[in-house]
């Protein structure tokens, strides 16, 4: 790929998040021109209300927002790369059912937010391990395997969240938005923890993205071509999995955004996980970033969880691109 488009691609992605942030910035209970946004971003005003609105509730909001959005993308790519799956997404192999495991298990025995996002983040770790070790083959991670494992395992903590969601009295509800996913807990302290992780991991995963390319090939012929399939199968996997595991710890379970984004990469600039890996990043940013602004302000002064809106908007979409995609072929 020529690096002009490459740089231009990334460039156009970037400004769209950016974008997409001032206005999320503005929209809310209380309006803020966008004027008013860039002069408190100069020059804070630390007693003025329009700062505090900024500051300590919206723009916490949206950094979270780029993090899961963009992490969740990212994710979802390159385990559709490892996995050679187009309908892998980054809960697939039971990541988001151990987090929530952990965040659940903190709920029932009343714990602090902080608590509850250690006890998530080491719910999802906890089954990183557990479907690495397990799902390997003569040493050596097989995507089917792999997959298989990750769903059983996942089965089986779901299993275990639904009996200690029965034995939940005042906490039901924090439950129930952790399952549907929610960013309205989002803190600068949780903020400051998450989004450096999954600026991190997702550079580092965007830089294997031409041997992501060698892996579509198959197995054997990436092995012939040089490729330390091992290495990078184990390496993406854990690394990604951290990630994933970072994000549910922070934001409950946002569905259909690891799955949905990276298809709508590929429609746009092809197959090339060159483009595809790091452009998922700022497409899930700002896809998680216009959704989240939907649902805070569609029955406002309430709100919606953000993953209730990712559904609606991404379970018809991708059935449309299904769709798109068989018709082409045919």
């Amino acid at each position: 790929m020529k690096t002009v488009s490459f740089t231009v691609i990334l460039s156009v992605l970037f400004v769209s998040t950016v974008i997409a942030s001032l206005f999320s910035l503005s929209i809310g209970s209380v309006n803020i021109p966008l004027g008013k946004i860039v002069e408190l971003v100069s020059h804070p005003e630390s007693n003025s209300v329009f700062s505090q609105i900024i500051f300590d509730i919206r723009l916490p909001r949206v950094l979270l927002a780029i993090a899961v959005g963009g992490g969740l993308s990212v994710a979802g790519a390159v385990f559709q790369a490892l996995l050679m799956n187009p309908l892998a997404e980054p809960y697939i192999l039971g990541i988001s059912s151990g987090g929530t495991f952990g965040a659940v298990l903190s709920f029932l025995i009343g714990a602090s937010f902080l608590t509850t996002q250690v006890f998530a983040f080491s719910g999802s770790i906890v089954v990183v391990f557990l479907v690495f070790i397990l799902g390997k083959r003569y040493g050596e991670i097989e995507p089917n395997v792999l997959l298989l494992t990750g769903i059983m395992i996942g089965a089986f903590f779901s299993a275990a969240i639904l009996f200690m969601l029965t034995m939940l009295n005042d906490s039901l509800r924090q439950a129930i938005f952790w399952l549907m996913g929610n960013l309205s807990l989002a803190t600068p302290e949780s903020v400051q923890y998450v989004l450096p992780v999954t600026i991190v991991i997702s550079f580092l995963l965007s830089l294997n993205g031409q041997k992501y390319n060698v892996l579509s090939l198959g197995t054997d012929s990436a092995k012939h071509l040089g490729v330390n399939t091992r290495l990078l199968t184990n390496y993406t996997y854990i690394i990604a999995s951290i990630m994933v595991g970072a994000i549910v710890s922070v934001s409950g379970i946002v569905g259909f955004v690891g799955l949905l984004v990276p298809h709508i990469c590929r429609m746009i600039f092809g197959i090339d996980n060159r483009i595809v890996v790091p452009a998922s990043f700022f497409l899930g940013a700002t896809y998680l970033i216009i959704s989240d602004t939907i649902a805070r302000n569609l029955i406002a002064p309430a709100e919606l969880p953000v993953g209730t809106i990712t559904a609606l908007i991404g379970a018809p979409l991708f059935i449309y691109l299904l769709k798109k995609r068989f018709s082409a072929i045919s």
